[in-house]
């Protein structure tokens, strides 16, 4: 995307005007139990390892994650929302919303709203455009608009003014910039004066998640990624000890899905199943969503939901409920999932390449099990939680920040045993 574009604002007046707007919200913002220094909470940096699939954890290749996950707090993985996706899980994790309630539904996505406009994320345009977004509001505006700091190193929407505000430090995604650099932005940060350090901040890394789809979850290299990422984390924690900061900032490691081995023989055609003039497929992979044409419907809906090996399709409206998913208008009118290890394609099968991966399968798929390591002031040490759905991490988040929740999907009590008591 070329030389990445630093934004930085002048914080303490952007927080003066957002305070001035939502009085009532920013003097009535609670105090974190968590709080450290100054009786502000211990800042929050939300780390995301794009593609980290838990079980990864115990391949011998991330020693500083597992140190972090023995120090602290670990888990028998995070469950994704569905479709587990990169763009509607991490805007999941930001607001604790179901994909089908904050309205990212897919990486790629229409809206009846604005015919002929389609979200996918080779398209700038429509990824910035907060029209896609205010169908929930994530964490760093809720912080601003209570007074805090927010900084976002790279997290899916905070290029965005979302309800008309951005981050007050924020860069333009740039695939090409270095971990190093990431990092040592992000510590640059936490490295200010209270007052002017972030309270909530994000960085985000993608090599094992590209890794994993071009070469398969199991792949060696896969396993260089993991190194990769692992080293990056190890810097930072180097960082944070010259800075005195190992022990102040509350540390939370996390993935967006995992990755599911495919090999590229293991397509189902939909245009073979059901007749391509009579229907539009606006995403396909693991999920497959298809939006038969006028007068088409019941014609595509049964050819596409007979009995199929490796998948199903149906109507959004018969959907699990478990997939808490259908509802919203971008979701189209028939929503096809493939077993892990096949998936769905209208454009032939992917051809010369040996095992791919991917993701976007049913999160109750093991498969799609994310990565979830938690350590600093506020967790205790050595705890190991059950698997939980990531919709649960928000409120954490926002009770760790110190500020009041918006409205979420989450359940507050998940982490209550790996957090430290608070007298």
């Amino acid at each position: 995307m070329g030389l990445s574009l630093f934004r930085s604002k002048n914080a303490t007046m952007k927080r003066i005007l957002l305070c001035l707007s939502a009085v009532s919200a920013a003097l009535c913002a609670p105090v974190s139990a968590f709080a450290t220094e100054a009786g502000r909470p211990a800042p929050v940096l939300l780390v995301s390892i794009d593609g980290f699939r838990a079980d990864y954890l115990a391949r011998g290749l991330t020693p500083n994650i597992a140190r972090l996950a023995l120090d602290g707090v670990g888990s028998a993985g995070m469950r994704p929302s569905f479709p587990s996706s990169t763009f509607p899980n991490h805007y999941t994790l930001v607001t604790g919303r179901y994909p089908d309630h904050h309205g990212i539904v897919n990486n790629t996505m229409r809206d009846p709203a604005r015919p002929g406009a389609v979200f996918k994320l080779s398209d700038r345009a429509a990824v910035t455009d907060p029209f896609w977004w205010e169908g929930a509001t994530p964490l760093w505006v809720s912080a601003q608009r209570q007074g805090k700091v927010a900084a976002t190193m790279f997290w899916p929407g905070s290029e965005t003014p979302i309800h008309g505000v951005l981050p007050d430090e924020w860069l333009r995604y740039d695939a090409a910039m270095p971990y190093s650099t990431r990092v040592d932005t992000v510590l640059s940060w936490l490295s200010r004066e209270p007052g002017r350090r972030p309270d909530f901040a994000t960085l985000y890394f993608e090599g094992v998640d590209s890794a994993g789809h071009e070469h398969g979850p199991d792949s060696p290299q896969v396993g260089k990624a993991l190194e990769d990422a692992d080293a990056a984390v190890g810097r930072l924690l180097d960082g944070l000890q010259r800075a005195g900061l190992k022990d102040r900032v509350n540390l939370l490691i996390v993935a967006d899905h995992g990755m599911a081995a495919v090999d590229p023989d293991h397509a189902i055609e939909l245009d073979k199943r059901a007749d391509p003039n009579d229907m539009d497929v606006i995403n396909s992979g693991a999920v497959a969503g298809v939006d038969p044409k006028p007068g088409k419907e019941e014609r595509v809906l049964q050819a596409l939901s007979a009995p199929m090996n490796h998948g199903r399709c149906m109507a959004k409206s018969a959907l699990p409920a478990s997939l808490h998913y259908g509802g919203h208008a971008r979701v189209p009118a028939i929503v096809c999932i493939a077993d892990p290890g096949w998936y769905f394609t209208a454009k032939g099968k992917f051809a010369g390449k040996g095992t791919i991966g991917m993701h976007g399968y049913d999160p109750a798929a093991r498969e799609m099990n994310a990565l979830f390591v938690a350590h600093g002031p506020a967790f205790r040490k050595g705890v190991t939680l059950p698997a939980f759905g990531n919709v649960d991490l928000y409120p954490l988040m926002a009770r760790l920040v110190g500020i009041h929740p918006e409205p979420n999907d989450g359940n507050a009590a998940t982490f209550d045993a790996a957090l430290t008591p608070v007298d």
